[in-house]
């Protein structure tokens, strides 16, 4: 059974810096890829980053170039996305998502696309 645990959300002041971890069980990244999106109130699910084990990154959003960036960690099946120079409109439900590799063939990847799904952090930014 696959399963997804994002953590690391919480409320940070404009400028600041977060990590957000997306823990998995059940697969290896090595067969999949990951997609980070953000839900904020009122608005539809954004993707924000697509990524591949073999490829690195491999899309992400012109929002977010150069502040969000994604790191993986084998040993504990774990994909982590530091977010830098936080903005007020950064402030959103963020969700991992998993795709099998090779799935995803359009950008910004559709959510249809991903199997699987984190529960969702919040995270706040505010001063």
């Amino acid at each position: 059974e696959v399963q997804l645990q994002a953590s690391g959300g919480g409320l940070a002041q404009p400028g600041g810096s977060l990590r957000l971890s997306c823990a998995a069980s059940g697969f290896s990244w090595d067969d999949s890829a990951v997609g980070w999106f953000r839900q904020a109130p009122g608005n539809e699910r954004e993707a924000l980053l697509y990524w591949e084990s073999s490829g690195g990154v491999t899309w992400n959003a012109d929002s977010v170039e150069g502040r969000f960036t994604i790191s993986n960690d084998n040993a504990k099946n774990t994909v982590s996305l530091q977010i830098t120079s936080l903005k007020p409109e950064d402030t959103a439900v963020y969700y991992c998502a998993v795709a099998l590799k090779g799935v995803v063939r359009t950008y910004p990847p559709p959510t249809s696309d991903f199997h699987s799904w984190g529960p969702g952090t919040l995270v706040t930014v505010s001063s």
